[in-house]
């Protein structure tokens, strides 16, 4: 599937974007790509996040691939049985927060999106995970993936893959991203 051929969603997390982040750096080149938008970054409602998504989607004209970013990957995860089957055809997950883990304790109330949905989503995926992300251990990525049925790719120690950790333009996760669209066909 080429990029061109698709609407993108890209489904940022917790907090600010800035504009030096990759997924905004995508949005930037990619004219088919699309942020969804959220009232609140810093008190995430999964119903709320969920409603905007599925919004967002129902403006598409073609075929959709979601891209996640941390609590933007649980947000997938939770809705993709709730999404058109005949819309979404894939998810590019970024760093997939550990919402359940014991420290560093999450920013906001994560009562609404846990527990972490561990059911096969029903369309490929892709989970990209760094070994030092402290959002998330690496061990409990590589479980997640598994459980959703996706494919996985270590990104070696990159941090919470986001500016932070010296991610911004992040062209090795655009090439992956283009691999991940070609192997949806």
């Amino acid at each position: 599937m080429k990029i061109s051929d698709t609407d993108i969603l890209l489904v940022p997390g917790y907090g600010d974007t800035p504009s030096g982040h990759w997924m905004m750096r995508w949005q930037a080149k990619m004219a088919n790509a699309w942020v969804v938008e959220q009232k609140n970054w810093f008190q995430p409602v999964r119903k709320v996040w969920q409603d905007a998504l599925e919004k967002r989607l129902e403006k598409t004209t073609r075929p959709v691939v979601l891209v996640g970013h941390s609590l933007g990957c649980i947000l997938i995860a939770h809705a993709a049985h709730a999404l058109p089957k005949d819309k979404v055809r894939g998810a590019f997950l970024v760093a997939p927060t550990d919402l359940e883990r014991d420290a560093p304790k999450p920013a906001f109330d994560t009562g609404n999106f846990v527990p972490l949905p561990r059911a096969p989503l029903p369309f490929p995926a892709h989970v990209v995970a760094s070994r030092t992300d402290p959002h998330c251990a690496y061990a409990r990525a590589e479980e997640l993936a598994k459980a959703w049925g996706a494919t996985f790719q270590d990104a070696g120690e990159a941090g919470h893959i986001n500016l932070e950790s010296g991610r911004g333009p992040w062209p090795e996760g655009m090439m992956s991203f283009a691999y991940f669209m070609k192997r949806l066909g």
